[in-house]
């Protein structure tokens, strides 16, 4: 079976939301892949430079080198660490998960023919991230993320109720200080409306969600980073997923959603109006619009029918993210 060496941030063992390197590193090593990961250093730095020394180490050993590539800070890792392999001959494979990357392709063009360019194959998880490459010219291979189906148990939710669950890192791009805003607008016609908002801190705000909620005067459960069978069991008590993100691809969390039979209503950004079509398998609204994600819950609240019909269709489409009906896809590029 192939040697993999994956790359990527690695850092679930920190306290971190767990990453694809994490999930899709694991459904590898069931299928018999060998697989080595860089990396689990918390420091930058050296989280580069294991990363690095890791290619460099492995060169004559690994079949393909797996590289997680987002468009903040960590897509310079990958660039750096795909010219390495690059100059050592390796083939490397650039996984698409960042939801900003397509200005990246505006803003870093030279950079990007380097690095995309050179790919043994580019793997992209959304027909959003599909369509902004291949405009640009680097075609790629569609293969969505994946989950167990298994691992999340459908529960049927007959009435909802404002009972409102968010799961993501604390950080600004995923907006988590609008969700705070739905739920002080929802108390107002919902007075024992809840929210849970369950997840590590990022960049620190948390801490300014905590402040923000206390200026409105509403109680949060802040349970911090749970592992996926906690925040599954947690899951039970709520009837709403709410996705408030500025930049996004396709959040898994919303695919688990799905599964667990919790309508979803998502901010319309990136690749998500591929994943969640309005009124069908959930409800979409524009960025940072509280007002129009109070109105969804309300909706789903009031409409019985329609919700419903929403969380069927919902799961439904989520069996064809199942490992089982993606696995082959990766076989046939990892051969």
């Amino acid at each position: 079976m192939k040697k993999l060496l994956y790359i990527g941030n690695k850092l679930a063992q920190h306290g971190a939301t767990p990453t694809t390197i994490d999930t899709l590193g694991t459904l590898f090593e069931k299928e018999g892949y060998s697989v080595k990961y860089a990396s689990t250093y918390r420091n930058k730095v050296l989280r580069l430079g294991d990363m690095v020394g890791q290619v460099f180490r492995n060169r004559n050993t690994v079949d393909y080198v797996l590289i997680d590539t987002y468009s903040t800070t960590n897509f310079w890792y990958a660039i750096l660490v795909g010219q390495l392999c690059r100059m050592l001959s390796l083939n490397y494979i650039p996984l698409l998960h960042g939801g900003n990357l397509p200005k990246r392709l505006e803003q870093n063009p030279k950079w990007c023919q380097l690095f995309f360019g050179r790919a043994y194959r580019i793997v992209a998880p959304s027909k959003y991230l599909l369509t902004a490459f291949k405009l640009k010219g680097f075609p790629c291979e569609p293969i969505p993320n994946s989950v167990e189906v298994n691992d999340y148990p459908f529960q049927k939710r007959e009435h909802i109720r404002a009972k409102v669950l968010w799961v993501r890192s604390f950080a600004k791009i995923y907006n988590p200080g609008m969700a705070v805003t739905v739920i002080h607008q929802l108390k107002k016609e919902y007075p024992d409306a809840e929210l849970c908002m369950i997840g590590p801190d990022k960049d620190g705000s948390l801490v300014e969600i905590q402040q923000y909620a206390q200026e409105l005067g509403v109680t949060i459960d802040f349970p911090g980073m749970l592992s996926k069978k906690e925040w599954i069991t947690r899951a039970k008590e709520y009837d709403v997923f709410i996705n408030t993100s500025n930049f996004d691809n396709m959040p898994v969390s919303l695919i688990e959603a799905m599964c667990l039979g919790l309508p979803v209503v998502s901010t319309d950004v990136g690749g998500i109006s591929y994943l969640i079509h309005h009124g069908v398998n959930g409800l979409t609204v524009p960025a940072n619009d509280a007002d129009a994600m109070t109105a969804a819950i309300q909706l789903l609240i009031g409409d019985s029918q329609q919700a419903q019909a929403i969380i069927t269709t919902a799961y439904l489409d989520a069996q064809q993210y199942n490992w089982e009906c993606i696995r082959d896809k990766w076989f046939e590029i990892l051969q």
